[in-house]
């Protein structure tokens, strides 16, 4: 199967860059609907409408077989999810969501450092152990911006921290999948065991924190959840999938690093988030760290070919 896959193409340059854009927006519309319905609720109801999508998909498709073989598998991965988007959810009360969008694309970082320790094969290189430390350094300095005498509560740094645990915790079900039946199980169930176990995970929170009741329908609230239940989670999800099956992952991932440059963007247009000097330097270490992380191989040939042509 791998052996057909190919190179990225035009096509599938242009739907990633789709992807990342849909993507980066996601903790903007969170936060901008967050007046209106709290963020926890928003991401319960939209894994719920996802869920249900992919129950539907499942059902025409195929693939409530393997459940028995995967369920242990599938709950871990569903309370790692569920956690992630808790962690967001309440994160993004804190922190603005440009930073939102930086710490929580440091996943791959963890995904890699756990797979060195897991597998054999996946031995971290050095070039890997390059991008890692760069990551770490990036994540110190842009922190550093949210310590300032203006903001002596550290309500931001702790907003950051979260976005950062978010990135772990979306490492972790990375590892679950990898490392359990769900690796050989069709990736609409392992899409369902997330939003499902997220689903009755989030509602369960926010009842018992009282924010079952903060849920006004204005336009913004019910606009911002379809967004997230039908685009992100649903469509967004299984394109990414679609074109896993079809092009080179190592290719596909470099494109999908710009995903945090569209949320920082979408920040600073839609929202008027103020960017410091030491998030936005911090934020371009991060971004190149997780660069030399997921695609060090990608890294290498261009390298090369620079090297090459000199």
């Amino acid at each position: 199967m791998s052996a057909s896959r190919q190179s990225t193409d035009t096509f599938a340059l242009r739907i990633m860059v789709g992807l990342c854009l849909i993507w980066g927006i996601q903790q903007v519309m969170i936060k901008w609907a967050a007046p209106d319905i709290a963020p926890v609720m928003q991401a319960a109801a939209r894994s719920g409408i996802s869920a249900l999508l992919v129950a539907l998909l499942i059902c025409w498709r195929g693939g409530w077989e393997q459940v028995g073989a995967t369920w242990r598998g599938g709950l871990l991965a569903g309370a790692l999810f569920g956690l992630e988007f808790l962690l967001i959810a309440e994160g993004l009360q804190l922190t603005s969501a440009a930073h939102m969008s930086v710490f929580l694309y440091t996943a791959p970082v963890f995904t890699a450092l756990g797979l060195h320790f897991m597998l054999p094969s996946e031995r971290l290189r050095p070039l890997q152990w390059l991008g890692i430390l760069l990551a770490f350094a990036g994540i110190a300095v842009a922190f550093a911006g949210g310590m300032s005498l203006d903001n002596l509560d550290g309500r931001m740094l702790l907003g950051d921290a979260m976005g950062v645990m978010a990135g772990m915790a979306w490492g972790a079900t990375t590892l679950v999948v990898r490392g359990s039946r769900l690796s050989e199980a069709p990736a609409t169930l392992t899409l369902f065991y997330q939003l499902i176990v997220g689903f009755v995970g989030l509602l369960l929170i926010a009842a018992l924190t009282g924010q079952l009741g903060h849920v006004t329908l204005t336009p913004v609230a019910v606009s911002s959840v379809l967004f997230q239940g039908i685009v992100v989670s649903f469509i967004s999800y299984l394109t990414w999938f679609w074109l896993l099956r079809r092009y080179l992952a190592s290719n596909l991932s470099v494109f999908s690093f710009i995903t945090p440059l569209f949320g920082v963007t979408f920040g600073v247009l839609l929202l008027g988030e103020p960017l410091s000097l030491n998030f936005i330097f911090g934020a371009v270490c991060v971004l190149l760290g997780i660069t030399l992380v997921s695609a060090e191989q990608w890294v290498r040939r261009r390298l090369r070919s620079l090297l090459g042509q000199r």
